[in-house]
């Protein structure tokens, strides 16, 4: 995550290389205000990564809802608006429960 993507007193509450079923391969970022998604290109032989557009920019606040999906493909399903987006983190349930309580934290800030 580069640092000047993130807005002033925020902070990143988890982070994974992963891949979304439309956008393909990035980094998913949690913060406590945002949920990120930047497009990552790479070379397997070399184990070479570069960061790459920041693909999605989503405030906590726009997320409708939030859920784990699957079982041997498990994934954790974003709705926003219109859009559903399926990310294929090695824990789904974790960042489901994590994207829930910052979306807490933001609605009922004196209970956090």
């Amino acid at each position: 995550m580069r640092a000047e993507i993130l807005r002033l007193g925020e902070k990143v509450i988890l982070q994974e290389d992963c891949a979304e079923d439309r956008l393909k391969n990035g980094i998913l970022t949690l913060t406590t205000q945002r949920l990120l998604f930047e497009k990552t290109e790479g070379k397997v032989a070399t184990f070479w990564k570069e960061e790459g557009e920041l693909l999605l920019d989503i405030d906590l606040n726009k997320i409708s809802k939030v859920e784990s999906q699957g079982f041997i493909i498990a994934k954790v399903a974003i709705y926003v608006a219109e859009h559903v987006y399926k990310f294929g983190v090695l824990n789904p349930g974790r960042w489901a429960k994590l994207i829930k309580k910052q979306i807490e934290n933001i609605n009922h800030p004196d209970t956090s």
